[in-house]
């Protein structure tokens, strides 16, 4: 700000004289100011209740215009420690009985406590060998259709166990504090239940060792997976007689054989996919060199082209920096252009040598994956109607294998099964098993405990006690559409109730937003009270806000046609209250008669849940015609006006942010006048005190002459 010195010579006060002359025309500055304000306040006033209009229709009347709304059933158990059901909208009213014979259970299996062979404490990377185990073996584990053998030896690690229990789909941990092994199944249910199971002496006391084998049961209802496992295979092994006991296997074998021939054969179609896909994306970038007249270099020499580019880059934006002549340093600019465009054609080069060399090793890798799957499968390539199809045989060394490791199994198993010795161990195995109810006397099982039923869900808790029945009642939720057209009320009679109080606020004339010098003058809590008063009556005899305000009005206490006769909402016992009764501004809020929270009228008769229980279809058609008509009003009234609303908007929110914009510039534009004013004042009463100065130094220098 410039630095004005003013009066020296005539003595008055013009700093004074034009502060006084400017604060006459500042007014009209002023004036906009707080129009602008005012504006802003109503904008954020309507932006408040424009919220609550577009709730309104969003939250309810969206829902309720549909019949599937209304859809509410609720279901009732005599014995909800045993069970709780979620009633869907397609249930069934009615009465059923329930008995909860069995819970679902996940397999779960603690391992014996397990010692070092030296008495030393075992960690995730202790060896079977620091357990005494130096011979190779494998066991076979089973969990949900699947069924892999585990190779161990005295190398092993007790992490590499664990990895391979995970890999098969089981939670395996172990436990160094307490020296243990913890296994469960993913999921609950007998599907997911899981088995250890040797297949050989090796394997056999790597499972002891490491505490994961369990002791037999001799009550057959109580035997583990494992258990039965070593129990199935035994029958099928004849006495020295490897032969025979193939032939007694030969449909398992014969399964498990198509069973990884279908495995190898997808991951053969997977693997061509994969191949010809990595091949297609290496052509892709070929052609488009070839195409060029470029060709590729390594990824290395592209490496050094792009240091040495980005080293000029550099250079270049160094040189600019320094250059001051405008027309030298925009030539430098323009090189600097094609430098980075040079170095993006490196950087995109390198990148596709780099994809190039992607392409070829996933190529590479699917070749040898397809040469070790045709160790075990024989694939045949066909055309069919244009399209390659592949099929595959078993071949004998996919059959031997598959033939070893059953005869394996059924030879161990059979070792096993004949020598109680070997049927003891450390581990404590939970089974997995099914959940089963009993529904109307129809048996249903479920691997989680939970039952979904002719739209019923059932969640079982507990077992039923022998002859027990649950009471399972399903019924119309008079309560839930009951609450819904109670909530919409609720919300209709806040929305309509502040609708009222704004347009019928008091007036607020003569007040007027304040300046900053004006609320310096007053108390923070003085401004606050003032500024509420301008604010309460804003939407004060607002014609948009009553147009809405009239609308929603219309519609609710408009009639509707149900089955050939005209109902109102005093049929269902809804009604405003009396003129007298009602507090100000809540003489158009609506109440529920019978309603308990309703103090005004909690004590009538109940009309609406009457009819709900009793006549629900009529109750459901008018309520679903009443929001589909104040739905279709309200849309109506906030659809999009060019220049003045927005869709979605009640108020000309447009127009409002237009005339917002145009005050800024009308301010601005009195400002900028304010501003020159003032500056012609200085300058006028600036060039009065310089002819001032001019008139004394003469005076002074006529009075020398004549020797003042």
């Amino acid at each position: 700000m410039a630095m004005r010195l003013s009066g020296l010579m005539s003595g008055m006060d013009t700093e004074s004289i034009i502060q006084q002359l400017v604060e006459a025309k500042k007014t009209k500055v002023d004036k906009s100011k707080k129009a602008q304000t005012k504006l802003s306040w109503k904008q954020d006033a309507w932006k408040a209740l424009n919220t609550k209009l577009k709730n309104l229709q969003s939250k309810y009347l969206s829902n309720m215009r549909f019949t599937d709304a209304y859809s509410k059933k609720t279901t009732k158990v005599s014995n909800p420690n045993a069970v709780s059901v979620i009633t869907g909208e397609d249930a069934v009213n009615g009465v059923q009985s329930l008995e909860i014979s069995q819970l679902a259970k996940t397999g779960y299996l603690t391992g014996g406590v397990i010692k070092a062979a030296d008495g030393g404490k075992l960690t995730a990377m202790s060896k079977l060998s620091d357990l005494g185990i130096t011979a190779s073996g494998s066991f076979n584990v089973s969990t949900n259709g699947q069924s892999v053998d585990i190779q161990v030896d005295g190398n092993t690690t007790i992490s590499d166990v664990l990895t391979q229990l995970k890999k098969v789909g089981l939670n395996a941990n172990f436990d160094e504090h307490n020296q243990r092994f913890f296994v469960s199944a993913k999921d609950s249910g007998a599907e997911s239940d899981f088995s250890l199971t040797a297949v050989d002496q090796g394997g056999f006391n790597a499972l002891k060792a490491l505490g994961l084998q369990e002791s037999f049961s001799t009550d057959p209802d109580k035997a583990g997976a494992t258990q039965k496992e070593y129990e199935a295979y035994s029958k099928y092994y004849v006495v020295g007689d490897r032969a025979a006991t193939l032939a007694n296997m030969q449909s398992m074998i014969d399964k498990d054989v198509q069973s990884r021939t279908d495995s190898y054969l997808a991951k053969y179609k997977e693997l061509v996919n994969t191949k010809a896909d990595a091949q297609k994306k290496i052509d892709e970038i070929n052609k488009k060199y070839a195409d060029a007249g470029k060709t590729l270099k390594t990824a290395d020499e592209y490496k050094a082209d792009l240091e040495a580019k980005n080293q000029e880059i550099a250079a270049k934006e160094e040189a600019i920096k320094a250059e001051t002549d405008p027309d030298k340093k925009r030539a430098l600019e323009e090189e600097l252009v094609d430098l980075k465009k040079e170095a993006n054609e490196i950087t995109q080069e390198k990148y596709d040598v780099e994809m190039l060399a992607a392409h070829e090793s996933t190529k590479n890798s699917a070749d040898a994956a397809m040469a070790d799957i045709k160790q075990y499968v024989d694939i045949t390539e066909s055309t069919v109607d244009g399209e390659t199809v592949y099929s595959a045989t078993a071949t004998a060394k996919l059959v031997q294998e598959t033939e070893d490791r059953f005869y394996n199994k059924a030879e161990f198993a059979y070792t096993v099964m004949n020598d109680s010795s070997l049927q003891t161990g450390g581990a404590t195995k939970t089974n997995g098993q099914d959940a089963v109810i009993k529904l109307n006397g129809a048996e249903f099982t479920s691997k989680d405990n939970t039952f979904k039923i002719n739209g019923l869900t059932f969640t079982a808790l507990n077992e039923t006690s022998a002859g027990e029945q649950i009471t399972v009642t399903t019924q119309q939720d008079t309560d839930g559409i009951y609450d819904m057209v109670k909530n919409f009320l609720k919300e209709y009679n806040a929305i309509i109730n502040e609708m009222d109080k704004l347009y019928n606020a008091d007036s607020a004339k003569g007040y007027e937003p304040l300046t900053t010098e004006e609320k310096d003058a007053l108390s923070e809590s003085e401004v606050e009270e003032y500024e509420k008063k301008i604010k309460d009556a804003l939407l004060r005899r607002d014609e948009n806000l009553s147009s809405v305000s009239s609308s929603l009005k219309a519609v609710m206490s408009g009639g509707i046609e149900i089955g050939g006769k005209t109902m109102y909402l005093h049929d269902f016992g809804i009604e405003t209250l009396g003129y007298f009764e009602a507090a100000d501004n809540e003489r158009n809020a609506y109440h529920i008669a019978g309603d308990p929270d309703d103090a005004n009228t909690s004590g009538n008769p109940d009309v609406l849940k009457g009819m709900i229980a009793n006549d629900p279809n009529t109750v459901i058609s008018f309520f679903t015609k009443l929001s589909q008509n104040m739905y279709d009003k309200m849309s109506e009234m906030s659809k999009s006006v060019e220049g003045y609303r927005s869709f979605g908007s009640f108020y000309d929110d447009k127009k409002m942010k237009s005339d917002y914009d145009d005050y800024t510039s009308k301010i601005k534009d009195q400002e900028k006048k304010l501003n020159d004013y003032e500056d012609k004042w200085y300058k006028k009463f600036a060039a009065m005190e310089t002819a001032l100065a001019k008139m004394q130094s003469s005076a002074s220098a006529v009075t020398s002459l004549l020797g003042g």
